[in-house]
């Protein structure tokens, strides 16, 4: 029995697995950004796919958005995509 379970109860190791990958930047960040903004979720995953397949520089230029941002809107999308995953 793990001692820090309340009532006797225990982790099983998937179980342990999940919380620490809930315990990580990329988990906080796309928590965050869902609780705060629910109704771009599936705009900010649509955009960070797009970019996935074009390329930062490719959808940048194209998109006429800076590189910056770009970036930004990748890294959310895949912070979001991680945390329902995770969360689900």
């Amino acid at each position: 029995m793990a001692e820090s379970e309340p009532f006797g109860q225990t982790l099983s190791s998937s179980d342990e697995f999940i919380e620490s990958l809930m315990d990580t930047d990329l988990y906080s960040m796309g928590a965050y950004f869902s609780d705060r903004n629910p109704e771009l979720v599936d705009e900010v995953i649509e955009r960070s796919e797009a970019i996935e397949q074009r390329g930062l520089r490719r959808f940048s230029r194209e998109e006429g958005v800076d590189i910056e941002e770009t970036f930004r809107t990748l890294l959310t999308g895949l912070a979001v995509r991680y945390y329902k995953s995770v969360a689900s």
